[in-house]
Parts: C-alpha cells; sequence; structure tokens
C-alpha cells in the first residue's frame, strides 16, 4: 500500500501546478525565492446551456463573486493566489459530473493574463423544487477492507433507496468530510462507489482528508482540491440555497486542528449570502460540528477540534435565512434547534470506523436522507441494511447496567420535537424519560481496553437520545413509539 509522501510524490506534475496552495504559486519566475505573486489577472467567459447565456449565474475564485450578465458572460479580476474558478450552479439546472463527482469547476492557467473558461449546463426536464438529497458522513476508510465494506453494504443500500422513490425523483448526495482515513490513494476506492451510486456527489473537506505534511493550513488542502475541487463553494436546487464550508484548520502539527472558519471563507460568505433573498432556506454542509451536546454530557469544556470556535460569527451570517447545517466528525446523532438554525450532526457510514454494525452513541452505521418540497425539508435517518422504518431500538430489562429494573429505548434521530411513549400489553403507559445515558449495545461492543479489536480507541458514548420505563414485574409485552416532528410513528416491541 502507498503511504501519503509516496502517494504525493506520484501525483501528476501538471495538477500539482494546477492546484498548488497559494503562497506557492507564480505566475511567472520570481527574483526572490519566496515571494508571493499578488499580480493581477482577469477571469472571463461565459455560462451557457445548448449554446444560450444563462443570466444571474454566480461566478468565483474563492475570494470574490461577480454574477453573469443578461447574454451569460462574466468577468471578474483576480490574482495569483487563486487556483480554481467555479460556478454556482442555479436552480432548473442539472449538477454537471464526472462519475458522479460534482464538476462545477475549472483550473486556472496562471500563464494567460486574460484567461476564458466556459461552463455548460443541462437544463433540468422536471421541477426541481421537489428534490432530495443524502449525507454520507465519515466514509473514513483507512484499508482496501474498509473500502470493500463500504462497496458491499453502504452502496447497494442507497442503491435500493434510490430505486424506492418513482424513477424521476432528483437526487443528490453530499459526502460529508472523511471521505478516507489519511490513505489518499483509497479516494479511488471512494470515487468508485459514487459511480456505482448513479447520483452527483458534492464533497466537503474532513479532518482525515488534509495534507498533514503541509507547513500552514493554506497548504493542507492540496491533494483534497486535486481530487474534489474547491473546499467552500455553493449551489442552488429549488428553492433551496446550498453551501458547503471547510472549517478544519490545520495548525501545523501532525493530526492537530481546531474547528474554525477562516476570514477568508467568511467574507466570501458574506457575498454568497448577500445574493440570496432574505427568508429563503439554506443548507450548510460541513465536516465539524458548529455545536453538540457533547460537553454538557461529559461536564467538561469541548476539545477544540470538536466544534467550531467562532461559530457564533457563521450564526450571524446565516440570521437572515432557515438554516439546517448538515455535519459529521463525532460518529454519533446528535440534532438540535434554536431559532432559525437546527444543526443535523449525523451517525456515520462507518459506523465506528468499520468495527461494527453500530456507532458509539448505538446509532446503526447510515445516513441522513432529505426530501425537499420547495423550500420545506423532511428527514430521516437511514440505517445500512434496515428499512427506512427502523428508528428505535428496545432494549429489555437488565440490559443497561444501572438501571436494571427498567427497560430503554434508543431514538438515534430524535430531536425535541419528537414524541416518545410506551405500551404495556397493548395499553398505553405514556411517555418514556428522556436520561443521558449510553447505549448497552454499544457498551458491549466497545467498553474496555480491548475491544473492539480492530480499533480499541472506540469507546461507548454518552447520548441525549435514550428513553427509560419501569414496568411491573407481570408485563409481557412492551412496545414503545417513537413519532417524529412530522407525525411518522415508528415502533419495536419486545416480549
Amino acid at each position: 500500500m502507498l503511504n501519503r509522501r509516496s502517494f504525493l510524490r506520484n501525483v501528476g506534475i501538471t495538477g500539482s501546478l494546477l492546484t498548488a496552495p497559494s503562497l506557492l504559486l507564480k505566475a511567472q519566475p520570481a527574483a526572490t525565492a519566496g515571494n508571493i505573486d499578488l499580480s493581477s489577472f482577469t477571469l472571463k467567459g461565459k455560462v451557457l446551456s445548448q449554446g444560450k447565456g444563462i443570466a444571474n449565474v454566480s461566478v468565483t475564485d474563492g475570494i470574490n463573486i461577480t454574477q453573469t450578465d443578461k447574454n451569460g458572460q462574466y468577468e471578474l479580476v483576480s490574482n495569483a493566489t487563486a487556483t480554481l474558478v467555479y460556478i454556482s450552479v442555479p436552480a432548473g439546472y442539472a449538477i454537471p459530473e464526472q462519475n458522479s463527482i460534482a464538476a462545477f469547476y475549472q483550473p486556472i492557467n496562471k500563464n494567460n493574463r486574460t484567461a476564458k473558461y466556459d461552463f455548460h449546463l443541462s437544463k433540468l426536464t422536471v421541477d426541481d423544487r421537489k428534490h432530495n438529497f443524502v449525507v454520507w458522513a465519515d466514509t473514513q476508510m483507512i484499508s482496501k477492507a474498509d473500502a470493500e465494506q463500504l462497496k458491499a453494504q453502504t452502496v447497494p443500500d442507497l442503491q435500493a433507496l434510490l430505486q424506492s422513490y418513482p424513477k424521476e425523483t432528483l437526487f443528490h448526495g453530499i459526502g460529508c468530510g472523511d471521505l478516507v482515513w489519511d490513505h489518499f490513494e483509497l479516494y479511488e476506492d471512494y470515487k468508485a462507489a459514487i459511480a456505482m451510486c448513479g447520483i452527483p456527489f458534492y464533497n466537503v473537506i474532513g479532518n482525515h482528508d488534509m495534507d498533514l505534511d503541509a507547513r500552514t493550513d493554506d497548504h493542507s488542502t492540496h491533494t483534497f482540491k486535486q481530487q474534489f475541487g474547491p473546499t467552500y463553494y455553493s449551489f442552488n436546487r429549488g428553492d433551496i440555497h446550498y453551501v458547503v464550508l471547510d472549517d478544519v484548520f490545520f495548525i501545523g502539527v501532525d493530526k492537530k486542528y481546531i474547528g474554525y472558519l477562516t476570514e477568508n471563507q467568511l467574507q466570501w460568505l458574506e457575498q454568497d449570502l448577500a445574493l440570496v433573498k432574505p427568508g429563503s432556506t439554506v443548507v450548510v454542509s460541513l465536516h465539524i460540528p458548529t455545536f453538540t451536546g457533547a460537553a454538557r454530557r461529559e461536564k467538561k469544556e469541548p476539545e477544540l477540534g470538536g466544534m467550531v470556535t467562532n461559530r457564533k460569527q457563521l450564526y450571524k451570517l446565516l440570521a437572515p435565512f432557515k438554516t439546517h447545517i448538515m455535519s459529521g466528525h463525532t460518529h454519533f446523532n446528535d440534532n438540535w434547534e434554536e431559532g432559525n438554525i437546527m444543526e443535523h450532526n449525523h451517525g456515520t457510514v462507518c459506523g465506528a470506523w468499520w468495527t461494527g454494525p453500530i456507532c458509539g452513541d448505538g446509532t446503526p452505521s447510515g445516513y441522513g436522507v432529505y426530501e425537499v418540497d420547495g423550500a420545506d425539508i423532511k428527514w430521516y435517518y437511514k440505517s445500512t441494511g434496515f428499512p427506512k422504518e427502523k428508528q428505535v431500538r428496545v432494549y429489555p430489562k437488565g440490559k443497561v447496567k444501572n438501571a436494571p429494573e427498567e427497560i430503554a429505548a434508543n431514538v438515534w434521530n430524535w430531536d425535541n420535537k419528537w414524541k416518545v411513549e410506551w405500551y404495556a400489553d397493548g395499553v398505553l403507559q405514556g411517555p418514556m424519560e428522556q436520561r443521558v445515558a449510553n447505549d448497552p449495545w454499544a457498551e458491549e461492543l466497545y467498553a474496555g481496553p480491548q475491544l473492539p479489536k480492530k480499533h480499541k480507541f472506540v469507546e461507548p458514548m454518552l447520548n441525549d437520545h435514550m428513553f427509560f420505563a419501569k414496568p411491573a414485574a407481570n408485563v409481557q409485552k412492551i412496545t414503545v413509539k417513537a413519532t417524529d416532528r412530522f407525525g411518522n410513528v415508528y415502533e419495536d416491541t419486545i416480549g
């Protein structure tokens, strides 16, 4: 297997030059080593569909944003620190793709002081105000064996899900970071898995997608950009404006990072959102969650790599919109909502790093599914290998060690608008008690220094989605019914 450094050395020279970190780019030879080339040049071109220009399409170099005129033409003054020119795909058009990877960008040729970059789009034949998307958090493969599990388990599950919807249903995917686990040669396996699914995927950079031998954060995105394009960008589908951000800030020490959004991104995002009508629904995808309940559950200060430190600045920019934030990184399910913002921190495709069928909080390996109708979004968590109706797992008395007389239920995609009730021999007993606790199956699989055998660092994690009740001794059958905010009822029965 190629190691990281060998792999990077073998990357083609041309690709390296086109996507090199900004401080190393030279439009022409510099007299003094280390000089930063800030010379300006002009990016220009058209955004077209069947030869006809498309108006009001946002075009950016990752620094500033311009929009096409009525003829689809754009012109943007850039400088030699920019590496890519890309568009925010407008609503009503198909997502351009190459083997199911979204292809909305072009590398900038620094040898031309005025360079032309045209973008060609295809108009959709269906109304994209209704569409769906899936969020794959942390495919995180460290070996070919992991890659084969992705292809043998997750891919067929998503294929079956797509086939369960009407044929004309629009779907896209979001790979929510940690696409691999530091082994960049496995990007080819990730891409192969995506191609098998047959829907376009946009991708997010995670902490395990960074060049860890980089000198600074600026240089840590080099390989990811070669593979998937820019690390922050936007696109549109129907009435929804989508934004992808890079919130993994590499601090220059191997595998050390913080959750942080750079000023470059925030100033770019401010421009991007200025073109979105206030009150619109915005979906923001990033790897490290902006916030979770982990610190409260663990009763300790959060690690700087566990949440976005300057998240309040992001929230200020999102204040005019109805926002859903999609994140991964934690390997547990954690939904929170405040005001106009709801964050969905997803359980992972790899579960507990491909060690077993569940994450550390008991959430099954799987992914989020989101159904869009106009500005409204509904969602559910799809457990790999199970029907979408599988949303709760009930444990009999004795399974939870510190509550031996109680039954327990894990409702992994719970949020504060769910209702969780229980029935004893068919008779409604009322709501169950929510408590912070560990999932007993996760304890069985992962607790202790010798478990699991594959990755011994995996441990059970406290969660907010455990529910408890104390049945009478003579009860024979217990059913738990969990009703989500959309009125969907899910149940599990024991006895």
